[in-house]
């Protein structure tokens, strides 16, 4: 079981996201055998506000799409184990889908499932890590019918 905790400090209506990240991160789960009650704090912000946490934490001097700070301590409190927090951008999120030529929907949910794979340990530092990381992700939004 997961909740997500979502805070929206942007003026897209977000809430149609609410229950499919429900579904992929519960879908995540459920794939990396986690059992247990799992917590994900999800915020949406504006370019300004990615941009700076992407300059501050990652030390990267620009707007992002994503960005996931993984807790990395399974050790549960009061029976809950926080993940981490994921930022994402919709801003970005809107732009990249008219690039990429799909739906803001489905980028809006590429992002969330590529965060969540961040908060379960995956990276794609490599070229090999990167054909796992992508396959996994991949997998989710096909189990979800989520296409380009």
């Amino acid at each position: 079981m997961v909740t997500i905790n979502f805070t929206n400090y942007t003026a897209y209506k977000l809430k149609e996201y609410q229950e499919i990240y429900q579904k992929i991160a519960s879908y995540a789960l459920k794939v990396f055998n986690k059992k247990g009650r799992y917590e994900v704090a999800c915020t949406f912000v504006s370019k300004n506000k990615i941009h700076e946490i992407n300059n501050t934490y990652r030390h990267i001097d620009r707007v992002t799409d994503v960005i996931s700070f993984e807790n990395g301590d399974d050790t549960p409190y009061d029976g809950i184990i926080a993940l981490g927090d994921l930022f994402i951008c919709p801003a970005r999120a809107k732009r990249q889908a008219k690039d990429y030529g799909h739906s803001l929907y489905r980028e809006m949910c590429f992002l969330f499932t590529h965060g969540m794979l961040h908060l379960l340990g995956m990276d794609h530092l490599t070229p090999e890590q990167e054909k796992e990381m992508f396959a996994m992700q991949d997998k989710i939004l096909e189990h979800f019918k989520i296409r380009r």
